[in-house]
């Protein structure tokens, strides 16, 4: 292994020495939806549309209109290779990531000259200063309102530079050096800087960092209440690693940025000032979301004024992704299960023995429990979890809980066990009336007037496919013959 602090191109590198994890390209590919619909067919997965499939990660080494730029997809586009990359085991990466979380390890600032990313620096004052021409941002549909930057790590400070943090949001860029950011509403810490900013009347400075060591981005994708405010998830990347993230000092705004990034993007977010995020377009539609579904393009975005783009010299890759792919679904869902079991590991100690963020839900609005009963004295406790998961995270919608035997990442086994241990009118809780995430098409007061009074609420559903523990003899599963060397008979 390389000696160099981690980054994406050292992540690549040892991608490239596992079969069928990493594919390059010298075909040229245009980025305006056409780089999108190839990686679709190869490895996309999640909510995709279909054809799609769990394949290898993609670097695409000719982009149309962007000679020496790379455009990357996919790295965390499969459960078991994020576990490669985070050198671990792909089935308990949420306890992983727990446990980096309560271990943090805060990021180290650089100097210029040992910060990769600003070996090459445009101004905003240039004369041919066009951030549409220096950023191979790809659309993801013919639909989209424009060209988006879909892994673009925002990093931004209170005023009084006391707390700072990083998130992950949907931006594109509307002309030369105006980006449009769609914060969501409630829960992100950059949206509750840029709201102390506003209160002065004063723009915001960030950063933009694109092109990353995936652990970067799974730590980042943590909220509140495994993240309060005040605790930066570069912190946890810094665990993941046990080194810290490196930053640099921005060339043209107040704010450092991620030294070993491929591009980092220098802007301030105005205040008070808002815009039509399909501006360029009016198509109604902003880009594929998690969901599975095109998102609708927002009235009224946040406004970004660019004031300098830097990247590397040698090649810059832009890393980008589609957003209901199983790569969402890692870098949502993996951070989700390690804040459950954070809270059930505290609340129910023992009981909650594994989680997982299934793509069915785009990492975010299902999870799948394990839960553990020890006597007839836990029955319900397999409820209890389901609860607490649902108060850990708003966004999320549906709960199955199951027994210790069942394979959480099998979905046959989860349905098979919702078809033998369960009875619907017995074991169907529905909790009405809930927060939840507004890129569900379903929660809309259209759909349910009963319970959702505005966008963004919906019903939360508990399925407990856990059997009565004063019953598991009924349940026990047909046993087979123990053969621990059963692999001789393949070679």
């Amino acid at each position: 292994m390389s000696n160099q602090p981690w980054d994406l191109r050292k992540v690549l590198d040892e991608l490239k020495e596992i079969p069928d994890q990493y594919h390059e390209t010298d075909v040229e590919v245009d980025p305006e939806a056409e780089l999108s619909g190839v990686f679709r067919y190869i490895g996309a997965g999640g909510t995709v549309e279909r054809p799609t499939k769990e394949g290898p990660a993609m670097m695409f080494n000719k982009i149309k209109g962007f000679p020496g730029a790379r455009v990357s997809i996919g790295t965390m586009a499969s459960r078991r290779r994020v576990g490669q990359i985070l050198h671990s085991d792909w089935k308990t990466l949420g306890r992983h990531l727990k446990e980096a979380v309560e271990n943090p390890v805060k990021p180290v600032k650089v100097s210029k000259n040992e910060a990769p990313v600003q070996e090459v620096v445009h101004l905003a004052t240039d004369a041919d200063f066009d951030i549409r021409k220096l950023i191979p941002a790809p659309t993801n549909t013919p639909d989209d309102a424009g060209p988006y930057i879909t892994m673009g790590l925002v990093l931004g400070s209170d005023p009084e530079k006391t707390m700072s943090d990083v998130t992950i949001h949907r931006m594109v860029l509307e002309d030369k050096d105006t980006i449009g950011m769609y914060i969501m509403p409630g829960g992100r810490h950059i949206g509750a800087f840029q709201k102390m900013f506003e209160a002065k009347n004063e723009p915001m400075p960030v950063t933009i960092n694109i092109g990353l060591d995936p652990a970067i981005y799974i730590g980042a994708t943590f909220e509140p209440p495994t993240t309060p405010l005040g605790y930066n998830e570069l912190w946890c990347a810094g665990a993941l690693r046990q080194e810290p993230v490196q930053t640099v000092d921005g060339v043209a705004v107040n704010e450092v940025g991620l030294a070993r990034a491929e591009y980092v993007i220098e802007a301030e977010i105005l205040p008070n000032t808002t815009m039509q995020e399909d501006i360029n377009t009016n198509t109604g539609y902003a880009m594929p979301e998690f969901p599975g579904y095109n998102g609708a393009a927002n009235p009224a975005v946040n406004v970004l004024k660019v004031k300098a783009v830097t990247h590397r010299k040698d090649r810059p890759i832009m890393q980008t992704t589609i957003g209901p792919s199983e790569e969402h679904v890692s870098m949502a869902g993996i951070p989700t299960e390690a804040s459950i079991l954070e809270l059930t590991d505290k609340a129910i100690p023992g009981h909650v023995l594994n989680v997982y963020n299934p793509p069915a839900g785009g990492g975010k609005l299902m999870t799948i429990m394990q839960v553990k009963k020890f006597s007839v004295n836990d029955e319900g406790i397999q409820r209890q979890a389901a609860i607490l998961a649902l108060s850990a995270f708003k966004e999320l919608k549906t709960v199955i809980l199951v027994d210790e035997d069942v394979d959480i990442f099998d979905m046959n086994d989860v349905v098979w066990t919702l078809n033998t241990r369960f009875q619907g009118d017995q074991d169907v809780i529905v909790i009405p009336g809930m927060r939840n995430h507004p890129l569900d098409p379903s929660e809309r007061p259209e759909y349910d007037p009963k319970s959702i009074r505005v966008r963004g609420m919906s019903s939360k559903t508990i399925l407990d496919g856990t059997y009565p523990y004063d019953m598991k003899e009924v349940f026990k599963r047909a046993p087979f013959m123990k053969v621990e060397d059963w692999e001789k008979y393949l070679k």
